[in-house]
Parts: structure tokens; sequence; C-alpha cells
């Protein structure tokens, strides 16, 4: 996508990363251009820097990010550029370390660094002139559209006086930047690094001063809904700011090292993760046992990293090598530099005999209905995360969130094998809001050796089927948490 402000104003080119829900900016005027927050993939940088033909002077963080490793080390390294981190890091490469009131010039855009500490403590915006005007501002994970970042991925001991920041920032920003400027945040297209669901695809400062919530509520009320609407985010976001302080390097998106039915087989039992990276609806029908199933269609590398014990051997199975070399693509965004192996195909040629094959049904919630109605007892799991759950949840269902399953699994063990000692039904019915967590769930347990049902549908269908849903009450918050 590119945005084009005025005739005497930068074109301003958007990188969507919508796997991660994150937006990266080159910003060129005259052939001079600026890179701000840039994924670990530069390929596409650089794409773009060789068709408009612009050079770069800088490439530029808001924040050392919490849910992706940059690319912007090594993209400066690779155009000459100079790479602005923020100051309070200890890094392990030279940069230049900016704060607040720093400037520098490219070319005809002069640069503001505007300190606006909130989703993290050093995090910084970039405000941007030409010929004396403001005209834009790239504020990260600060300033988002209609929302902030979230402030708890630090501490939990940091988290209300961040958020406190978070409330000054964005103050800061409305008051001191025109309000006809341009609004460019990182976070907030789906990404948990935002606090809560964002609105729109563009705005400006003035917009924002009129609708966004810290700009709007005093700031104790702010800062109560702030945090009452916090949920969970990825597990692997703690293995980021590390890798960013450090600094990485290329990529490699070559194809991994071919496992054989033999090698697939003896990696499923030694306990490493196997990943099916085809629909959940071919997966279910047929599979080979133990691989698990993360539809590359879904938000499949955020769970993927939330839920594999970091550092685990990954070996990919695709339907195509495209679809391999996108997922790898995916992978190393969140630091997963190489899977151990992959093979492409399908079940039969991942196997090594029938025996290694299995399926699993899928029902939507007209099914899950009927089948309540048949058997009240049904053991029925919803792996919607905390907020989704208390706005609305199927009456007697059990509650595991999909990234605590690999900790509980031994309850949901303990659920059917106590119904097999009733003599009851032993399966369970594993939900979510899409259909996707479910089966990464039901993957799962299946390997776990529980018997699944897929419920692979839209959690709105539920009250429409019929199925009685229970409303926790709980305070109000500043929007609704993404879901996939």
């Amino acid at each position: 996508m590119t945005t084009q402000l005025t005739t005497r104003t930068p074109v301003i080119e958007v990188l969507d990363t919508p796997d991660l829900g994150d937006r990266s900016y080159i910003v060129g005027l005259d052939g001079v251009a600026v890179v701000v927050d840039p994924q670990r993939d530069i390929e596409r940088v650089l794409a773009v820097l060789q068709r408009r033909d612009w050079g770069v002077s800088h490439v530029v963080e808001t924040h050392v990010h919490n849910d992706y490793v940059s690319g912007g080390l090594e993209l400066a390294r690779l155009t000459g550029a100079t790479y602005v981190v923020p100051r309070g890091h200890d890094y392990a490469f030279d940069a230049a370390i900016m704060g607040d009131g720093d400037e520098f010039d490219a070319g005809a855009m002069h640069w503001r660094v505007v300190h606006t500490p909130g989703h993290t403590p050093h995090h910084v915006s970039y405000a941007l002139d030409v010929d004396g005007r403001n005209i834009a501002v790239f504020t990260g994970g600060s300033l988002l559209y209609g929302s902030v970042g979230r402030p708890d991925l630090i501490s939990a001991a940091a988290t209300k006086g961040l958020a406190h920041d978070q409330w000054r920032s964005v103050r800061r920003l409305v008051t001191e930047l025109d309000a006809d400027a341009a609004v460019f945040p990182t976070h907030g297209f789906g990404s948990f690094c935002s606090a809560t669901a964002t609105v729109g695809l563009e705005s400006t400062i003035g917009l924002q001063a009129a609708t966004n919530p810290a700009a709007l509520l005093d700031e104790d009320e702010f800062v109560t809904e702030l945090i009452a609407g916090l949920d969970a985010f990825p597990a692997y976001y703690k293995h980021m700011g590390p890798a960013n302080e450090a600094g990485a390097r290329a990529i490699d998106l070559t194809p991994a090292e071919h496992a054989d039915p033999d090698v697939l087989r003896a990696r499923i039992e030694a306990g490493e993760w196997v990943v099916d990276l085809r629909s959940r609806k071919v997966w279910a029908a047929e599979h080979l046992k133990g691989s698990l199933s993360f539809d590359a269609d879904g938000n499949a590398i955020t769970y993927l990293g939330w839920l594999i014990p970091w550092g685990t051997p990954i070996t990919l199975l695709g339907a195509s090598q495209d679809q391999i070399t996108e997922f790898q693509r995916a992978m190393v965004r969140i630091g997963i530099d190489r899977p151990a192996g992959q093979n492409v195909g399908d079940p039969g040629s991942w196997a090594r005999s029938t025996a290694d094959l299995g399926s699993i049904r899928r029902e939507d919630f007209v099914g899950l209905a009927a089948a309540l109605a048949a058997d009240p007892n049904l053991i029925v799991m919803d792996a919607r995360r905390l907020t989704e759950w208390r706005d609305g949840h199927v009456a007697g269902a059990r509650h595991v969130p999909l990234h605590e399953l690999p900790g509980r699994i031994g309850d949901v063990v303990a659920w059917s094998q106590a119904a097999a000692h009733a003599g009851a039904d032993t399966t369970v019915w594993v939900s979510c809001g899409s259909g996707f967590r479910a089966a990464v769930a039901g993957s799962l347990l299946a390997r776990a050796g529980v018997p699944v049902v897929i419920v692979d549908d839209d959690f709105a269908n539920a009250e429409k089927a019929g199925l009685p849903i229970v409303v926790d009450g709980h305070a109000a918050t500043l929007g609704a948490a993404y879901s996939d």
C-alpha cells in the first residue's frame, strides 16, 4: 500500500505483516528514504527501494520490539544507512542511539525523536517535518488507531506505571503535533502488542485527539480500564527483546533437509514438533498421527511461537514448497531461524504405512447442539482467551485457553479418563472463535491420546444453533480483544 500525503510531502510505502498484525514503513522524498520498524525479511524493503530508485539514509526503530525480530541492523548494513535505535538499552552492535529531542535530516525530510514511554520504558516516536510543516508521526506501539500499545510486556510490576506513561505520551503527541499530521503506528492491525482492538487503517493527530480513549478519559480512569482489558500475550515475546538487543543477521529461506517417513516417525516419537501447514479441514480428513495442525491460512506463526517449548526442533509438512517457504519466512520473523526438516507432499507420502495415518471428526455448532441434546454430559472445551470467554461461552463448557493447553493436557486427559470410568463418552469437543485454535488444540490432544471432535465454526453461530450462552459480568474495557 502506498500513501501520497501531498505534492510536497513524502511517498510512504506501507508494508503489512498480517500474521503478526504489524506495519513497517518506507518514507521517500527526492530519492532519499527512511525505513521505520522493518521486519526481518528485508527483501520486501529492498524490492520497494529498487522499484522507487530510492537510497536509504536512515533505518529507525521506535522501540526494541517484543513481537518480532527486527531486520533493521541487517538492512542498515546492506544499504550503508545509519541505524537509529532508542536510548536506554544495552545493544551488542554499533548504532546511532537517540532520545527525546534528538533530530536528523534525510534529504529534505527533518525527523525529530519524541520520547513516548508506555509500551516500553524507552519507546520513541518520530515526528516528520518537511519545509517546516509537521506532516506525520510514526508512533510504533504508543498511539494506535483508537487504542495504545499494551503496557504489560516488561513485567507485572512495571505495568501500572507504564499505563500511566501511555496516557501521558498520547497527551503529549496530540498536544505538541499538528492536528492534520498523519499517524502511522507499527502495531494495531491484529498484533497482541495492541492493548485493545484498534479502529481503522489511517488517522491523524486531530482524529485521535477526538476519539482515542487516552485523549478523552482522565488519567486514572484510563489506566484502570486499560489494565482491566489486558489478556494473555504470546510466550515467545520474552525472547524477542534480547534478540533485538543482540541484533539479527541475514536470514536463510532455502529448503530444509528432506525428512522421510522413518525420520518423521522418529521425530514425533522423540517429542519433536512435526507441523502440518495444510488447511485444518484437509488435516482433519487425513494426517500423519502425532503431527500438529497449524493451518497456514490462520494465525499459525503467533500460536506456534506461543505454544512450542522454545528450542524444540520443528519439521514442516506442506502441500507445496511455496507453502513451506512462506512459513519459514514467518518463523524467522520471530527468531526461529531454521526448521529441522521438511517434506512436501501428502499424508500418504509421509507415512510408513496406513497405521501411521489418522483422522479427526469435524462438526459445527449445530452438530455440537445435537450431540449435547443426546448426551448433556459431553465434555466440551473452549480454547478461547479469557476476555472472549467472559463475553459469552456455551453453558457447561470447560475453559482451557489454547495458550494454557500444553501445561494442562493432563487435566483434559483426566476428564476423559474419568468419563471412561463412569462408562460415559470420553470424547472431548473442542471449540474456539473460528475453528483455527480448536484444530491446534485438537491436534495436541490427539497426540496425547485423547479422542477429539473439532468444532470448526465461528462462535457467533453457537447461539444461533440453540446453545445456551453464559455471559460473565465484568468491568467495561477500552475495546474488544483481538481474536483470530
